[in-house]
Parts: structure tokens; sequence; C-alpha cells
């Protein structure tokens, strides 16, 4: 018995949903978005909340009844307040500064890394060692962070790197004589 999929999905103010056969469509001031669910949950709209229920009682039908409703939730979560993800520089001389519509990293290599932000998501740097990740689609948001993490991760030596705000990096003491 799923504990997620019992709760239904309650439609924040400003948010409206339709429900055209597996496919829901959710409207809010951010723009739109839509999920297809499986054959094997029902999609019910009622008074400002959308329920999902399995159509049977297989493993499968159970699995995506709480997937198909943490989805749906994420998608009136998106359209209604976004997501976003701030990631902390740490080390002498990274930094990182808008370019235009592209986010210009200086991480310790002999050349600036030029990230290109895809389309759905805004990227910003409010301060030269802060960099924050905005949309409301919350896989793309969440790639797109771990992208520009990529380039240079926390090492545990020195603690230098990009790393997401508040994440707790393991150091590790150096060489002895």
């Amino acid at each position: 018995m799923s504990r997620i999929g019992k709760k239904p999905v309650e439609l924040p103010k400003g948010v409206t949903a339709e429900i055209k056969g597996q496919t829901i469509e959710v409207k809010g001031p951010k723009g739109a978005r839509s999920f297809t669910a499986t054959d094997d949950v029902d999609l019910v709209l009622e008074d400002g909340f959308v329920a999902v229920k399995p159509r049977g009682t297989s493993k499968r039908a159970r699995q995506q009844w709480g997937m198909s409703r943490s989805m749906i939730e994420n998608l009136t979560v998106g359209v209604s307040t976004g997501f976003k993800k701030e990631l902390e520089i740490q080390g002498v001389g990274y930094r990182a500064t808008m370019q235009g519509k592209d986010l210009k990293l200086a991480l310790g290599y002999s050349h600036d890394v030029i990230f290109a932000v895809p389309e759905g998501v805004t990227v910003s740097s409010p301060k030269q060692t802060e960099i924050v990740v905005e949309g409301m689609d919350q896989q793309l948001v969440g790639q797109v962070a771990a992208n520009i993490r990529e380039w240079r991760k926390p090492e545990p030596y020195k603690g230098k790197g990009i790393r997401y705000k508040g994440e707790f990096v393991f150091r590790k003491e150096g060489k002895k004589k």
C-alpha cells in the first residue's frame, strides 16, 4: 500500500489542472507543464485536489501510484513557486560571473570555463562566489546544478571547489613529516 499515493495533491491558489486521458496539464503563474501517467493508475480531479488511484494490486501498479503522485506534486510546485539550487564556490581566485546568457567560471584552469545555460533554467550569480539555478522543472534544475558542480568538485584536503549551499565536505588531514 502506497503511503505517498494515498494523499491527494492540493492545487495551490492560481494553479489549474486539466486531465485528458492519462495526461495531466498543470498551468500556473510560472508556466505550464504536463505529465503522462502509465495505464496502471487513474487520475481524478476533484474540487482543488488531484487524486491518483491504482488500477490493480500488482507490484507495478503500486509503484506507479506513488511515483505518479510525486510527479504531479512536482508539477504543481514547479508552476507555482519553482525550484532553486544554490551553489557556493570556495578557493583562492575561484569566481563566477554572468556573461550575457552564459556563466563564466574561473576555476584555476589555464582558461575560463564558459557554461552555456540551457532553455527552461535561469542561472544568476549574485556574488562572485555564489551561483543560483532556478526553474520550474526539478529534474532540469538539479541536472544543471550538477553539471556546474562537475567542473570542480570540492576536494577533501583544502575544501576548494564548487559545492551545494550547506553541503558538508569531509576534510582529510594532509601528509605528516
